[in-house]
């Protein structure tokens, strides 16, 4: 009973803080459908690691030894050697469909432009943190949590917790956070122009050989970014090669969403209250959020200012897809276009233009790894 009671002793605000946070996850999870299956364990593990004592993280008793949390070894064995991250990419490529990007080339562009946010909150970021931290925490702008921890980590950033949980949640938040930005920037004119999809058929070869060449001129581009490349093309190697399509199904579902689970609950150890609640932590998800938006606008601009020299004009709302978050930015935009006109079907375009900002994305992080490791 005392021993009850000494728990309670050391239950603060802070503690009551985080809780609410992690309601709040979950809120967003089971109410909202907002990316369940990793708002729910993060959510649910911010509750776990921010009771007093808790026995989910490592703990260091009064005579000096250490009590090994759970939580804290999954982080040790799977994020602080980027494993985690680095298997879930290679389920996300298997899902991945290059299809419509391969049959229409010229969207891999919106991709690269889409990136711009990164490296404009670098600048912006560089003022207030450690060129490192800083790079670390601009490359949350590209929407692609596996990348942000990767590059966080190589690059030995203090402020590891805050940029895992700011990249996962506006990764979570596309649906709230990009239609704003995307209105904003658009006329009702060029949100209603239509783009009837123009694909051609890619043949078996082409599908099976653009993750291996991808990975070959990204390596050579920026060798840092072949572990994370490499990993998501393999991936789509296996969902394209024909041969191994119970590799690729598992990849996709049980692989996908296995990790998945483990890395929320895991970033979760890292949102204790003394950690968390920080003037720093709120500046970072504060730059984070500009590097997204400017990330959204970058794309959408390009995508006008192509307009003033083409005769078949672009509806600039989907370079607003080139953001890394596939493929809830692709059906955003998709969305979007079909509230402005029934009839006007993006989602091809879109997708094409979200998995080029996926590939994009990931050779972002690795040019950074390239110019501060």
């Amino acid at each position: 009973m005392e021993a009850l009671y000494e728990n309670f002793q050391f239950l603060t605000w802070q503690h009551v803080v985080m809780w609410l946070i992690g309601a709040v996850l979950i809120y967003l999870a089971i109410k909202k459908d907002m990316e369940p299956t990793l708002l729910l364990p993060l959510g649910f593990g911010t509750i776990m690691v921010n009771i007093p004592f808790s026995g989910a993280v490592t703990q260091t008793l009064e005579n000096g030894e250490q009590e090994i949390g759970a939580l804290s070894t999954l982080f040790s064995m799977g994020i602080s050697n980027e494993l985690f991250p680095l298997i879930l990419f290679i389920g996300i490529g298997a899902m991945i469909d290059f299809g419509p990007v391969l049959s229409n080339p010229k969207l891999m562009i919106f991709g690269a432009a889409a990136q711009f946010g990164i490296f404009f909150t670098l600048c912006t970021a560089s003022m207030f943190f450690g060129i490192n931290d800083a790079a670390s925490i601009a490359i949350i702008g590209a929407a692609d949590g596996p990348t942000s921890i990767v590059v966080a980590q190589k690059l030995g950033s203090k402020y590891l917790p805050a940029i895992m949980v700011a990249a996962y949640s506006y990764m979570a938040l596309v649906p709230i956070i990009q239609p704003p930005v995307i209105k904003a920037l658009t006329t009702k004119k060029e949100r209603l122009i239509r783009m009837p999809y123009e694909g051609r058929q890619v043949s078996k070869t082409t599908r099976i050989l653009f993750p291996i060449i991808i990975t070959m001129l990204a390596g050579i581009v920026a060798p840092s970014s072949v572990s994370l490349i490499g990993f998501l093309m393999f991936g789509n190697l296996l969902r394209e090669c024909g041969v191994l399509n119970s590799l690729a199904e598992t990849a996709q579902k049980v692989l996908a969403n296995l990790i998945t689970i483990f890395l929320g609950i895991t970033i979760a150890s890292q949102m204790q209250a003394e950690q968390f609640l920080k003037l720093d932590t709120l500046l970072i998800l504060g730059l984070g959020l500009f590097a997204f938006i400017f990330d959204t606008a970058g794309g959408v601009i390009f995508a006008k200012v192509l307009n003033i020299f083409l005769k078949k004009k672009i509806n600039p709302m989907i370079g607003a897809a080139g953001i890394s978050a596939f493929p809830m930015s692709g059906r955003v935009v998709h969305k979007m276009g079909l509230k402005e006109d029934p009839q006007n079907f993006l989602l091809m375009q879109a997708t094409g233009v979200n998995v080029s900002g996926q590939i994009a994305s990931v050779i972002a992080g690795g040019l950074i790894l390239n110019f501060f490791m």
